[in-house]
Formats: C-alpha cells, sequence, structure tokens
C-alpha cells in the first residue's frame, strides 16, 4: 500500500473496502458480534464494558441495511486526503476535541484543499476510541447515536471514490480514526 499510511491505517482502508466490495460479508461479521450485546451494554471478552445509546438494535438495522446493499467499488487513497485526515487528528487529539471543526475553525473540506482539490463531492468520518480497523470500521457502519446514520451513508456512498485515513492518539478517547472522502481529488505534488 502507501508509504505514508501506517500498518493500522492500511488496514481501515482495507476494512472498509471489504465492507464496500462484500456487504454481506461485513454483516455475518456484526451478527457474530450481536452476542456481545446486553440490553445496550456492549461487553466484549477481555475489553471494558460500554453503555451504547441504541444497544443491540443499531446493530440490527446495521445487518439489514448491509443485507441489501450492493457492492460497491473499493476506494482508491490519496495521499492528500491522508494528509487533511492527518491534521484533523494531530489537532484534536492532544486537545481532547471532537467534532469536523478544528481548532483553527477549518472544515473538512478546508483541510482537503490544503493538499489538493477536492472535486464534485466530499465528506469526512471520525471514530473516537476504537483502536482496530476492525473496530473503526463496524463502528462507523452502526452509526450508533447517530440519527441520520451520516458515517454510513458516507461509508457507502457510491459517489465517493477516494479517501484518505489517518490514526491517532486522543487524550480523551486514547484514540480517534479521521477518514476523508471524495468523488474526486487532485494531489498537489
Amino acid at each position: 500500500m502507501k508509504d505514508y499510511l501506517s500498518p493500522l491505517e492500511q488496514k481501515v482502508i482495507a476494512q472498509m473496502n471489504l465492507a464496500r466490495t462484500n456487504p454481506a460479508a461485513c454483516a455475518a461479521n456484526l451478527e457474530s458480534r450481536m452476542e456481545f450485546y446486553n440490553g445496550k451494554m456492549l461487553q466484549v471478552p477481555g475489553e471494558i464494558p460500554i453503555r451504547t445509546n441504541e444497544g443491540v438494535k443499531a446493530v440490527e438495522e446495521a445487518i439489514r441495511f448491509l443485507r441489501a446493499a450492493r457492492s460497491l467499488r473499493p476506494l482508491k487513497v490519496s495521499r492528500g486526503l491522508s494528509l487533511a485526515a492527518k491534521d484533523h487528528v494531530k489537532d484534536q487529539g492532544p486537545k481532547g476535541l471532537t467534532g469536523h471543526s478544528g481548532s483553527d475553525g477549518s472544515d473538512p473540506f478546508a483541510r482537503m484543499n490544503r493538499y489538493g482539490q477536492w472535486q464534485r463531492a466530499a465528506g469526512e468520518n471520525i471514530s473516537y476510541g476504537d483502536r482496530t480497523a476492525e473496530d473503526i470500521v463496524m463502528s462507523l457502519i452502526i452509526d450508533d447515536g447517530v440519527r441520520s446514520r451520516g458515517h454510513r451513508k458516507n461509508m457507502f456512498n457510491a459517489d465517493y471514490l477516494i479517501t484518505g485515513v489517518a490514526f491517532g492518539h486522543h487524550v480523551k478517547y486514547g484514540a480517534m480514526c479521521a477518514i476523508s472522502y471524495a468523488k474526486a481529488y487532485k494531489d498537489v505534488q
């Protein structure tokens, strides 16, 4: 893969592409996780229990979505989009911030334009607390507590063809992963 991505960042891209190209396999993976829910509590063996907002209902909805989803093209990787995501991780992580606005007032689109030019469509996903590629991607697909399911919609948006990923430390949640998406992106050399 690309030398500007860490092994974990490469795995996040691989997991997203697996979900996009084979949503049924992703649904089967989620089904195997349902046994770890007790109401709204998620208790994976060996991990700290997590109180979710919606519980197993959000997982069941995600499974239905994946079972009905059509296969999409895998995402290509962009250095510029990865650098834009990295800027956000470097900004939010040490300060314990959350959300899509940077402490400098930047939004995802301005960060993407620092390293090139996004074209026609763009978006951003952020995961806080998840430490493995599989957990990051599954969390964004389940999208617990997000009414619009905007993270899931971004990941499965057929218009998005290019991505960039950055993972790093977050002082409040331990870890964060920012993911940039675009329909087209022209990297600045």
